[in-house]
Formats: structure tokens, sequence, C-alpha cells
């Protein structure tokens, strides 16, 4: 699996502020399985470093060794240099660990790497870091920064076909005059395949080498398979079970017109609290993203939030689609690809996106039955609805409603319609709905 920096800009330039960071501290770069943390990780050092110390705890199981004598930061930098061949040396070396959940005890020593050794540049990286963070007694809390990584976004998507200019073009359009409309067109087209490609890097190289949506699935459907493999060999045994359930359940969830998770679906006697642990360690694990309820939309948003009520999205929308065997027949009718299944893709994809552009919680608002609007956006001075639909729909009465109740200085709009601004209904068609501006223009 290849890809190339620009598809991925957005991280290393978060890489090179640690690097110069005053108060920086070793670093734990998270995310799911094959979002591309260890590609992200080594080219980071190969760029940016004179060295590069790699070390896979999962490929290689004898290297715990090395930490169960001690946990000293010099000790261990004398004998990983003697391990790997590399004069591992402060501010020049780029010390790698990888699939670090393997070896508690190398996670541990990032406390020491903190208190001690401060200047040795130290990343650590993991497909179950989140489960681990939760579980970990020893984990060293306060003593390490951290950083994300989700699946490639739409506009990383563009670059990776080669539609970089494309790209940039909307990165630096600041108006809400519509697109020109064969522009327009085509990123429709385009976001049409990423719906069905996703974000996972390999699917993503696939797809830009092969043109082959066929060749995509087949990919996909082995990293589902690589996740259950991994419950059955991280969970916890109690757990296993219901892990699968609640995974095997989200799109069928989506499906539904109310897109609550509801847990009489999983069967009529099964009870949140039953299912509590499981859901969380798929959100932990990074594979899941739970949006919660907020009925009073007010600052801090955390605060009001309804923690018994919630939709649950998977971490990559061309996932949900193999999960729920969408056939690539699809992208070839009429923008059927936006509200299949009851428009799950295309909330799942916004959800994704804002999770991305540094959107850290979802939210959502309803109003007794009269209203329900699928996103509640925390700007820096105020709350803004967000109001998705996957076609082109002119219709605002949730958006209204809410208007009517909280008086949002901007009402906002993700469609399938080009760039619009109509009083204070602000329309962003779903491709650049990672452009959200905040403030009036």
């Amino acid at each position: 699996m290849t890809y190339s920096e620009d598809m991925k800009r957005d991280i290393y330039q978060l890489l090179e502020a640690w690097k110069h960071s005053e108060r920086r501290k070793p670093l734990i770069l998270n995310g799911a399985r094959q979002v591309g943390k260890t590609y992200a990780l080594k080219h980071f050092g190969q760029t940016s470093y004179e060295n590069m110390a790699y070390l896979n705890f999962e490929r290689n199981e004898k290297l715990c060794q090395y930490f169960e004598g001690t946990l000293d930061p010099k000790e261990l930098v004398k004998i990983l240099s003697i391990h790997t061949g590399i004069d591992i040396k402060t501010k020049n070396t780029l010390l790698i660990f990888d699939e670090v959940q393997e070896c508690p005890k190398a996670l541990n020593s990032l406390k020491y790497f903190c208190e001690e050794a401060n200047d040795y540049m130290v990343v650590a990286a993991g497909s179950l870091l989140g489960v681990k963070t939760a579980q970990e007694k020893g984990f060293p809390v306060g003593k390490v920064n951290f950083l994300n990584l989700y699946p490639l976004t739409f506009f990383e998507f563009l670059s990776a076909l080669g539609q970089e200019k494309l790209r940039l073009f909307l990165e630096e359009y600041h108006t809400y005059e519509p697109i020109p409309n064969p522009l327009h067109e085509k990123l429709i087209q385009l976001l049409k395949f990423y719906f069905f490609v996703g974000g996972m890097p390999e699917a993503v190289a696939q797809y830009a080498k092969t043109d082959s949506l066929q060749n995509v699935r087949e990919i996909q459907l082995e990293i589902l398979n690589a996740y259950e493999k991994d419950f059955a060999k991280h969970a916890p045994a109690n757990q296993i079970m219901k892990i699968t359930t609640v995974w095997k359940q989200v799109h069928r969830q989506l499906a539904k017109e109310n897109k609550k998770f509801i847990f009489s679906m999983i069967r009529q006697s099964a009870r949140g609290r039953d299912y509590e642990e499981a859901i969380q360690w798929l959100s932990d694990a990074g594979l899941i993203h739970k949006s919660h309820l907020v009925k009073s939309p007010k600052f801090p948003l955390s605060a009001y939030a309804d923690n018994n009520i919630f939709k649950i999205f998977l971490a990559d929308v061309g996932l949900l689609g193999a999960q729920s065997a969408l056939s690539p027949q699809t992208i070839l009718e009429e923008n059927l690809m936006f509200i299949e299944f009851k428009e799950a893709l295309t909330e799942n994809y916004v959800a994704q996106e804002l999770l991305a552009t540094q959107h850290k919680e979802l939210y959502y608002w309803t109003s007794e039955g009269e209203a329900e609007l699928d996103f509640l956006i925390e700007g820096e001075h105020e709350i803004y609805p967000l109001e998705v639909k996957a076609g082109t729909s002119q219709k605002k009465k949730s958006l209204l409603v809410y208007q009517k109740k909280y008086a949002p200085s901007k009402l906002l709009r993700a469609t399938l319609m080009n760039l619009k601004h109509d009083g204070d209904i602000y329309n962003y068609p779903l491709y650049m709905i990672s452009q959200l501006r905040l403030s009036r223009p």
C-alpha cells in the first residue's frame, strides 16, 4: 500500500508541529487498523530526521523482553541501538514503537521517556491503543501527546486520484457563489465513487491503480474480516459475542428512518446496559463513532448530551457499504448512491468528515417528534444546526423549527445542491462539508 504525502498532508503538518513543540511529550498516534498509521510515521521519520529506528512488537514478540529488565530510557536506548544497528540520538533520530499494544511495558516506558529523557523523539502507534488506554492500569496518563488518524477524507481521496488542482480550488474557495456547474457535476460524480470506495488507504490506492470497484470491495471485505478477528484476539472473552453482534447491527440500525440505535432490534429483551461495554470497546478501537442526542443545545454540548440515546456510525463509509453488501451497480444509477438505505451512507459520510476535520464529538437534536437535525456543530461562540439531505431537496422545516427556538446566526444545510446563501440558510454541497465556515462572511 502506498499513497502520496499530499494525501495526508494534514497529519504530517501535525507531526511537524509536535516535533518542534516546546512542551513535547512522547507521541501516540491513534487510529483504527489499516488507516495508515505505520506509513505516516515511517514517512515522517524518513523525511524529517537523519535516522529512524523502527520496532514492531507484533511482528517480533521477542522485543518485549528488552522491557522486562528495565524501563530506564537511557538503558533502553542503548539496548535498542544495538538491536536495530542504529545510533539512536536525541533530536535527530525518530524512535517508533509500532503495534505497541502487544507490549504493555513498552507502552508504560513512555512515561519515563517523558519524565527522564524528553530529548528523545519517541512515537508509538497501535491498532487498539484506545482499548489499551481504557484498560491498562500503567498507561502513561498525562505523559504523552495524542494525535488521531482517520480514513482519508474526500479531499484526500481527490489527491489520490490525481485531482490535486480540484482539491486546492475547493480549499481556496471562500465565497458563497455557486461552483461552476461543470466542476460541480464532476465533484458529485467523484463523491459517488468515494461513497463506495471510502477512505481506507489500501482501498483508495487499489481504486486509483485499477479503477476496479470489485477489487475495492474485496479489500474492504478483507478489512472487515480482520476486524472481526481482532475481536476474538483482543476483546474480553465475555464480550466477543456482544461486540460482534453490535458491529453487525450498525448498517441495519442506520437503515431505519429514525437512525437511533435501538437495542430491542438485537433481541426483544436486550437493554442498553447489556451492551454498554461492547459498544465502548468498538468506540475505543476507533471502529465506530457515537452521536448523542442533545435536546437543549447549550455550551458545552457534552454536558447536555443524553448518554442513553445515540446513533452509531462506522469509521468509514466504504466499509459501511461493504457491510451492507451495496452493489457497485448502484454507482450507475442517477444519485441512487446518496439515498441508498434511508440516506445512511450520506449521514455516515458527513459524520466521518466532521470528525476528521477537528470536530471531536458528534451530536444531533430532536424536538419531541416535531423536527430533527442531523448534527449540531459547536463553534467557538455559537452552536450551529446542520441538516443533511441526500438529494437536492430545499425543504427546511427542521431548520426553521430550530431557528424559532434558538435563533442561531446561521442555519447550515448539506445537500447535492451547489453552494447557495439564502438569508440565514447556508447550503453547502456535500463534497464541501469539510469547508464549513462557522462565522458570518
